[in-house]
């Protein structure tokens, strides 16, 4: 059995335990393309309610235009983190998370920030990964989505993923993803830009612009 067929019977089965509705976006650049299924729900205990422990899901493909048969691959990512939370922490809590992407496996421990509202939502959390060159990694992902009338709301989201180098051989790693639209019922639209930047003295960027469009399921 496949890595990629291990990793969709346990996510189907943990999405089982879930509460909430799955996201999944659909981003077309000018550069690249990718579909990204992000989302953080709590685990149900046996009444049905929300537990303590707080489930994030990130799955994410990213195509590139000028793909071929040796360069400019489909890169893939996965990161599965999980949380426990107490009311009395004020939404911090300590987290784990494992990221697999397609360099290899990062296992990753840290602090957690969750905040997580009507109109918005606050989710953040610093880590370090457990090897012994190691990067620190700020995550951050901000949404703001107020209503303008009865059946529509504005969706305006930024997302950063940022990695410092705890070991000189590494390099700086930063991402902004930025979304602004329209959000009507399970639906969610409008234009979007990714930048990213890595390096250490000398830095390679790359900026995608292009729209989007989500549905919760």
């Amino acid at each position: 059995m496949s890595r990629l067929s291990i990793l969709t019977i346990l996510f189907v089965t943990i999405a089982g335990s879930l509460s909430g509705q799955i996201p999944v976006e659909i981003f077309a650049g000018d550069k690249k393309a990718g579909i990204d299924i992000l989302f953080f729900k709590y685990f149900k205990n046996k009444k049905g309610h929300a537990s303590p422990f707080l489930f994030f899901n990130r799955n994410r493909a990213t195509l590139d235009y000028k793909m071929t048969s040796t360069t400019n691959l489909p890169q893939f990512g996965f990161t599965e983190a999980i949380s426990f939370n107490k009311p009395e922490w004020h939404g911090f809590a300590p987290v784990v998370v494992a990221q697999i992407l397609n360099r290899g496996i990062y296992p990753k421990t840290g602090i957690q920030f969750a905040k997580v509202k009507k109109d918005y939502t606050i989710f953040t959390w610093l880590v370090s990964e457990m090897n012994d060159r190691p990067n620190l990694d700020w995550f951050l992902l901000a949404r703001y989505q107020p209503p303008i009338n009865s059946s529509l709301h504005l969706f305006s989201q930024i997302e950063l993923v940022n990695a410092f180098p705890l070991h000189q051989s590494n390099n700086y790693s930063f991402i902004q993803r930025l979304r602004l639209g329209l959000k009507i019922a399970e639906f969610q639209f409008g234009i979007g830009a990714d930048f990213t930047a890595t390096g250490r003295d000398r830095y390679s960027t790359l900026q995608n612009t292009g729209g989007f469009i989500r549905y919760e399921f």
